[in-house]
């Protein structure tokens, strides 16, 4: 049955709400664990059992850190890492250009810092170099450098890592391997073909900083100083959240201890891009992977490749706020080509009307905003999209995948079959490079191979509904329990709450796009709400003149800071009339 009678919403989806089985659960963890409904309904979802409910809502990183041993060739890796540290060797660090690598890259030269060392910063040009390490620039670490650390990147690098003659190299990753490893000295990949998957959830950070706890480890059994690692979990966070690995296990605890350290805002990069982007309050995962994620990317996006790794890891406050201004140029040029790019590519993949994959090609399309019109089109059209920018016979791709559609591993099949010329990623993300000519037998084929993942997927286009909120009930002190059953993300999705029978007080647009509303329940205290793009879908245009009206409504709460006063709202996904 659908929730509160709703077939078909604005947005033309139906509403569906939690099982009769986790609403009993959740009554009797509620009562046991003493614990509001909408939190118990939360840690019910997450299977957490009444006993466990105090340390789920209070993840401790010292319980849930796996051994960074479990990882095969962590051990050397370590060890070598701390050789080149203690004895002053000439270290470079090859990073991709995204928040995963920037922060990666941040991490190890951090930490080096802390023991009075430098490293040499190396991340490619997207368009000049493409994505992962390249020959010629492997050649010229390797003269001038005793060990070179590729992180976020390097797993399906064979002949690139082959030529770094006389120079060790490692590699810190976490995107799907393949049969067999490039020629470094180690490699340490949770996505490695021979890695059980147990920590395949971790982003290229999350595994950089496990390689740095075992280095911690080879140096205290040494008697040398330790570096604070504790100190690091801001970056680990923000690559976590930016990257979209899923909330869950380790990846929780990463990230509410790196909001923590984040708040005491002590990292000179991130206070001057969190001043940039605006941010006043305590960051939330939300402010990670919206506004200071999208800066970060911009420099590889649009700019210059290692923008985002160096204002991660500058020291200087004046160095920092410059690069974060550039940065957010930069990220404001991206929108603009962005929007342009998604125009034409939502009306291909309209044209095209496949109900498997969404994809889309053109000339002269910015490599760097592909991946963002995916993840848009993915988004609009709820189908694993890709989109390719095409220069000199030549496209450059980025794919996005939805819940349960490996995209990763097909898009790495299609290379083997000679569809492409190159791809790989993660389940979720990839990348790939295909000739012109082939570029509609590889989507067609990309097609076929997720095909039997999409028959699995019911219930798509159903929005999921936690259960019913008064406005009364809304209020600062709620959110913050909710906020204490997070973070909200991948695999963890937030709460999302019906208003049932809402009159519209107001409704107005916020700048072209963007909906601004306030509504009331029968007899409660009003509520304000944003739906964020409502204007290019139905959802806007048909509340835009809904005042004095009754909808439901269906969103998830905010809570925003301005002026040093709190301010909670309702973030809108949907509304059908009453």
């Amino acid at each position: 049955m659908a929730f509160l009678g709703i077939e078909e919403s604005l947005s033309g989806r139906r509403w569906t709400g939690p099982e009769p089985d986790l609403e009993r659960r959740a009554e009797g963890l509620a009562q046991r664990a003493t614990l509001p409904l909408p939190v118990a309904r939360v840690l019910a979802e997450r299977d957490v059992p009444p006993e466990e409910a105090a340390g789920f809502l209070q993840p401790k990183l010292r319980d849930l850190l796996p051994d960074p041993l479990s990882l095969r060739d962590m051990a050397p890796a370590a060890e070598r890492l701390v050789e080149a540290a203690v004895a002053g060797q000439r270290i470079a660090i090859f990073a991709d250009y995204d928040v995963d690598g920037g922060s990666s890259a941040a991490l190890l030269i951090d930490w080096l810092h802390q023991q009075g060392r430098q490293a040499t910063l190396y991340v490619p040009d997207r368009i000049d170099e493409g994505y992962g390490p390249n020959a010629p620039a492997m050649s010229q670490l390797a003269a001038a450098h005793d060990l070179i650390v590729c992180v976020d990147c390097g797993t399906l690098s064979h002949d690139a890592l082959a030529a770094a003659k006389g120079c060790d190299v490692m590699v810190l990753d976490h995107h799907l391997g393949g049969e067999t490893l490039p020629p470094a000295m180690a490699v340490v990949n949770p996505n490695r073909v021979d890695e059980d998957g147990t920590l395949g959830h971790l982003c290229a950070a999350g595994v950089v900083f496990l390689t740095l706890v075992q280095a911690g480890r080879v140096l205290r059994k040494r008697g040398l100083r330790e570096p604070d690692l504790m100190s690091l979990m801001d970056l680990v966070a923000l690559a976590t959240v930016a990257d979209v690995a899923p909330l869950v296990g380790v990846n929780r605890a990463f990230v509410r201890q790196g909001l923590a350290v984040m708040a005491r805002r002590q990292r000179p990069g991130l206070v001057a891009l969190s001043d940039v982007a605006r941010l006043d309050g305590p960051p939330a995962a939300f402010h990670l992977g919206f506004l200071l994620g999208p800066r970060i990317n911009a420099g590889g996006r649009v700019g210059r490749a290692d923008l985002g790794a160096q204002c991660l890891s500058t020291r200087d406050p004046r160095v920092a706020e410059d690069l974060a201004r550039q940065l957010d140029e930069l990220n404001r040029d991206r929108r603009a080509i962005e929007a342009a790019v998604r125009t034409e590519a939502l009306a291909q993949v309209e044209a095209r009307g496949d109900a498997r994959l969404s994809w889309a090609a053109g000339d002269g399309w910015h490599p760097g905003v592909v991946g963002i019109v995916a993840a848009r089109i993915k988004e609009a059209t709820n189908l694993p999209s890709v989109v390719i920018g095409i220069e000199g016979g030549i496209g450059k791709g980025s794919a996005r995948s939805v819940p349960g559609v490996d995209l990763g591993r097909a898009i790495q099949r299609l290379e083997r079959e000679g569809l492409l010329l190159k791809g790989g990623g993660h389940e979720m993300a990839a990348g790939l490079t295909v000739e012109q000519a082939k570029i509609a037998p590889a989507m067609e084929r990309l097609s076929d191979l997720i095909d039997r993942d999409l028959a699995t997927r019911s219930g798509t286009r159903d929005l999921r509904i936690s259960g019913l909120l008064e406005t009364s009930g809304a209020t600062p002190e709620m959110f913050r329990m909710l906020e204490d059953a997070g973070p909200y993300g991948q695999a963890a999705p937030a709460p999302r709450f019906a208003f049932a029978d809402q009159l519209i007080a107001s409704a107005a647009t916020m700048g072209d796009r963007h909906l601004r509303l306030q509504f009331r329940s029968p007899g409660g205290p009003p509520l304000d709400a944003v739906a964020w793009g409502a204007m290019d879908g139905p959802l806007g245009p048909a509340l835009i003149g809904a005042k004095g009206r009754r909808f439901h409504l269906a969103g998830k709460l905010e809570l925003s800071t301005w002026g040093g006063r709190e301010r909670l709202r309702l973030r809108l996904d949907d509304a059908a009339p009453v």
